[in-house]
């Protein structure tokens, strides 16, 4: 599977999200913490789900940049 992943640069830490999965969430130090972060908090969250019974959900989200005059 492969979810996207957003990640948002704070001024003290550096967080990462999946759109897809609802509640999956990380924060890290860094952005390469943040990313490893999430990788175990979106195969946590998959198992969770199988152990529910819930199945996997599919990845259905996408990212695109748009150009704006500032």
């Amino acid at each position: 599977m492969r979810y996207m992943v957003v990640v948002e640069h704070g001024p003290t830490s550096v967080g990462a999200y999946v759109p897809d999965l609802p509640g999956c969430a990380a924060v890290g130090d860094s952005e390469a913490e943040a990313l490893a972060l999430i990788r175990e908090a979106i195969e946590m969250h998959l198992e969770a789900l199988q152990s529910q019974g819930l199945g996997t959900p599919e990845p259905m989200s996408s990212s695109t940049f748009v150009d704006v005059a500032a």
